[in-house]
């Protein structure tokens, strides 16, 4: 009897450490309202030899984060709790097949639509959440796709894509570290090596410490009502129906010049991110525009989510695991709520440069507010109160009354490789959001890929597209005209 105890003691002791806790916005994106993934994309410049797939995925990308290699379960009390299994790769390794000698445009709606079907499935909760989809067919812009698709549970963009990035190198030289483009602060105010007024700066200070704390209360009251009843207008981006998650969906994509945003920032001495704001908050109102005159101005809303790590660059997967590290693996993000400026008469064509200042002041105008902070605190709160179910559902109703999500992440600027494959062009995309309207955007390489999530039978992709290509054109034009009189000489 004894030695029947002391096994079951031992068997109990071998499952506990084979089990770690669920975060818990882990917890929020697995729940029964919501289960979201990120679907990322590699463009590779040859043809695809995936003959070292397994080996790649046993020897690098398993070892990253125990996560890979676990599937979630339910503790003793009911709790979600990541369980070690064994993997089997084969169950997560995809290679459709196509007929074969068709042409890239052929393969262009093949590729599309695949995607489509990939984004609309969901990760079967059996097995380690994530899966490899090989597709070996050349379209007008790669040779073949490599499409991870992984579940938001396992981390946030920035923990994924530093998995991701861990597996290639560099295509130059793999031996030298991957770069990426640098923070710059615009804060200049306070230098240490500047004499300045204490009265004036006391004077300014009190001033923004009012400013900070009636901006802190206007934004979280207005997110705290676009998060439970106040929503957003049905339009031309929006259906605002139940169930959009569960929609097909288009994902499309475009490139700017990483050279030309930052002319116009330079120009109008405002941020990249105040630049790219503005050419999306253009072109979604000149879609609605074309689209639908008379909503040109509706209300829309757009989440813009914000990485709450302070930190400057990806950190090593070493340092990302160490729970003290202010760059630790997880979802470690916020929500913000924007509103989409409004289109005045002829504003688009006469003065498009009003958007980026528009886009400016609302940006400035968050930073000087705590009310990200206390979204936090609140979601920590219904966590602890009410469990993760409650405020799953409430994240799902933030992000179902609003119009549209914004996410970005920071690529390298040299060019990588993956197994001796090139990396031509890479986007992401995330899946399984209660809207009409996702946009993702990806700098590499000097230029920024801006992917495009819409809802079929709503939104026309195509003309989307140009919408925002068309604001970017028109914005440029008006911030560097010396650039666009060349260009027509």
């Amino acid at each position: 009897m004894l030695n029947v105890n002391v096994k079951r003691v031992e068997e109990e002791e071998e499952e506990e450490e084979s089990t770690f806790p669920v975060s818990p916005t882990g917890q929020y994106f697995t729940s029964s309202v919501l289960s979201i993934s990120v679907i990322s994309v590699l463009e590779s410049e040859i043809p695809i030899d995936d003959s070292c797939t397994m080996t790649l995925l046993k020897d690098v990308f398993l070892p990253i984060n125990p996560r890979f290699s676990s599937i979630m379960v339910r503790g003793k009390n009911g709790e979600k709790q990541w369980k070690k299994v064994e993997v089997k790769y084969k169950d997560h390794i995809n290679v459709p097949i196509f007929p074969e000698g068709k042409s890239k445009e052929f393969y262009d709606n093949c590729f599309n639509e695949y995607l489509t079907k990939i984004a609309m499935e969901q990760l079967p909760q059996s097995k380690p959440l994530w899966e490899i989809h090989i597709f070996k067919y050349p379209t007008t812009k790669s040779s073949g796709n490599l499409v991870f698709k992984l579940h938001h549970s396992l981390g946030d963009g920035f923990s994924l894509m530093g998995a991701l990035l861990s597996c290639l190198q560099r295509a130059d030289n793999p031996s030298l570290p991957l770069t990426f483009p640098a923070f710059n602060s615009n804060n200049n105010n306070d230098n240490p090596n500047l004499e300045s007024d204490y009265k004036k700066r006391f004077c300014t200070n009190v001033a923004q410490m009012v400013n900070g704390v009636v901006n802190t209360l206007l934004d979280f009251g207005w997110s705290l009502m676009k998060s439970t009843n106040l929503q957003d207008e049905r339009t031309p981006i929006r259906s605002g129906d139940d169930g959009v998650e569960f929609r097909p969906i288009d994902i499309t994509t475009m490139e700017f010049s990483l050279d030309h945003l930052k002319q116009i920032k330079s120009n109008l001495k405002v941020t990249i991110n105040d630049v790219i704001c503005g050419v999306l908050f253009l072109g979604v109102r000149l879609y609605m525009e074309e689209t639908k005159y008379e909503q040109k101005n509706a209300n829309s809303t757009a989440l813009v989510l914000l990485n709450t790590r302070n930190i400057a660059g990806y950190k090593s997967l070493k340092e990302m695991l160490q729970t003290s590290n202010e760059s630790k693996w997880g979802n470690q993000f916020a929500f913000l709520h924007v509103s989409v400026p409004k289109i005045d008469k002829e504003e688009s064509s006469t003065n498009p440069l009003s958007f980026v200042y528009k886009a400016q002041d609302v940006i400035q105008r968050k930073r000087n507010s705590a009310a990200v902070i206390l979204t936090g605190k609140l979601l920590d709160t219904l966590q602890k109160y009410r469990g993760p179910e409650v405020t799953s559902k409430y994240i799902r109703n933030t992000l179902k009354n609003s119009s549209m999500t914004i996410s970005n992440m920071i690529g390298p600027m040299e060019r990588m490789a993956l197994a001796n494959h090139p990396v031509k062009g890479l986007y992401f995309m995330v899946v399984g959001v209660p809207e009409s309207l996702t946009i993702t955007m990806m700098s590499y390489m000097g230029k920024l890929r801006v992917a495009v999530g819409t809802e079929k039978g709503l939104i026309d992709p195509q003309k989307f597209k140009c919408s925002i290509e068309n604001a970017f054109g028109r914005i440029f034009k008006a911030a560097v005209p010396s650039a666009s009189s060349k260009s027509t000489n």
